[in-house]
């Protein structure tokens, strides 16, 4: 198993008993997820109704102006409407009803494909009955028929493509889920063996949980620690979801899954092993592997498409408008000292990942060098760093920080992925060894070029301030949010308090 260097410094602390209310999954309702693909799949039914309407008219018209003709009037449209209205509404609650707006990572592509067959053609006999109990003879059944195989290919069409899209941001690493296995015998192993098989799934594999105390001299090299410091070691490794696979007390179990739920990481079992821990619990399947889910955090992934989708269209509208005034300030860099025009930093993104984060250069070329000669200078508490007049600053980096337009390259970073427009602030690997295992929560989502400590408290120096508002941005996002932060971000830019 392979973690990164700078989480290996990090001191696993003790159990701590959650503090949040039984069944918290998050600040942001899961329901916006639903909705938008609720809102897609009734779209699709408009869509596939209007086509079929389309081609009826088409084939019954003997000649093109009939069809546009008096032919037209015959077919009744408000009629057709309605019925075609209920036909969405019985696809979007059957579809709902199937689990087709659940977690797709935990289902096969072909378990969804089906689901969607049984959803839309139950919606389309729903539509068959309710036209002959309303005596809705006038609407051909041509149409119904046609609406129900086009809906159908649609709905296929599209939730393949999109499983393709997520599956290929898998294969590269992004989006994925980390897994701890609690046990490390026969069933652990399979699980494992299964989990890696299934890659394009997005789940990986972290390492082994022992129920006893570890051992150094332990044979198993993947055995990373104990039922003691389970949830804690999952903090630290950025896991998402951990699996018991060996029986364990039912007491240890509901510990960890109260730790688990405070820290919003999931906590499933293979079926058989805990009788009376899950009655009447849904069984569901990783890959062909059952597991039943006791804590489960609904992950807002249509907010956060949202989100996405904001910061690629927001970021390439500025790059466009901007191009011409960032080349200026490039010139200005390279003629106004020695050196490069960007400055490259290695910074940790979301779950630890590393990333280069660009920026223009406002530094001599061996400032990070000179860094340690005038640490005895530095104004900010614990991990931060910044002194007045630094003498490293050159003079056209100076006008560059004061109003944060050395930053505009990060633009660039937001396009591929790696930031965000609004984030915490991406930290470098030096300050992530010393967090503790609290602060690792603002790496649960992506850094960003603005946030609510640069607009709240950037002058202060005050390290508890600095991460509590990360913490505070990170529990309590959402897009509305992100828009004020924007907003203010704007002021504080105008008004030069960058610096």
């Amino acid at each position: 198993m392979t973690t990164p260097d700078y989480l290996q410094q990090v001191v696993i602390s003790g159990r701590r008993r959650a503090s949040a209310a039984p069944g918290a999954t998050g600040t942001l309702s899961p329901s916006v997820t639903g909705a938008i693909w609720a809102g897609l799949d009734f779209l699709t039914a408009i869509v596939g109704g209007m086509i079929a309407y389309r081609i009826r008219l088409i084939a019954d018209a003997p000649t093109p102006e009939e069809v546009v003709g008096p032919h037209l009037v015959s077919i009744p449209v408000a009629v057709a409407v309605m019925y075609l209205l209920l036909f969405g509404i019985y696809l979007v609650i059957f579809s709902r009803v199937y689990g087709l707006y659940d977690t797709a990572q935990h289902q096969s592509g072909l378990h969804e494909q089906r689901m969607t067959v049984q959803a839309t053609l139950t919606a389309g006999l729903l539509l068959c009955g309710t036209l002959y109990v309303m005596h809705g003879y006038a609407l051909s059944r041509a149409i119904v028929s046609l609406t129900v195989l086009f809906t159908l290919l649609m709905q296929m069409a599209r939730r393949g493509v999109w499983r393709k899209l997520r599956e290929r941001r898998y294969l590269q690493g992004l989006e994925t889920r980390n897994v701890l296995i609690v046990g490390d015998g026969r069933v652990a192993h399979a699980l494992r063996n299964h989990l890696e098989a299934l890659r394009h799934m997005g789940f990986r594999f972290k390492g082994f949980i022992s129920l006893v105390p570890r051992r150094d001299d332990i044979a198993n090299p993947d055995v990373i620690g104990d039922v003691q410091n389970c949830v804690a070691l999952a903090r630290s490794l950025f896991v998402d979801e951990i699996y018991f696979s060996t029986p364990a007390d039912k007491r240890i179990v509901v510990g960890v899954v109260e730790e688990a739920r405070a820290l919003g990481i999931d906590v499933r079992v293979v079926p058989d092993l805990y009788d009376g821990l899950a009655w009447n619990a849904r069984v569901e399947y990783i890959g062909q592997f059952p597991t039943i889910p006791l804590h489960r955090r609904e992950f807002p992934r249509g907010a956060f498409l949202i989100k996405r989708v904001l910061d690629v269209s927001l970021s390439l509208l500025v790059i466009l408008v901007l191009s011409p005034f960032m080349i200026a300030i490039a010139a200005m860099v390279k003629f106004g000292s020695r050196g490069p025009i960007f400055y490259r930093a290695q910074r940790i993104g979301r779950k630890g990942r590393m990333f280069t984060c660009y920026k223009f250069r406002t530094m001599v070329i061996n400032a990070d060098k000179l860094r340690e000669d005038l640490a005895h200078l530095n104004e900010r508490e614990g991990v931060l760093f910044k002194i007045s007049n630094d003498p490293r600053i050159t003079k056209i980096g100076a006008i560059l920080r004061k109003y944060s337009l050395d930053e505009l390259p990060q633009l660039f970073n937001v396009l591929v992925g790696n930031m965000s427009l609004v984030g915490p602030r991406p930290p470098m690997a030096a300050e992530v060894e010393q967090y503790d295992i609290a602060h690792l929560r603002r790496l649960d989502v992506l850094p960003g070029m603005t946030g609510l400590w640069q607009v709240e408290a950037r002058q202060d120096p005050s390290f508890d301030s600095y991460i509590s508002l990360d913490t505070a941005y990170v529990e309590n996002w959402n897009l509305l949010l992100d828009l004020r932060i924007l907003a203010r971000t704007i002021g504080v830019v105008v008004g030069g308090t960058g610096a």
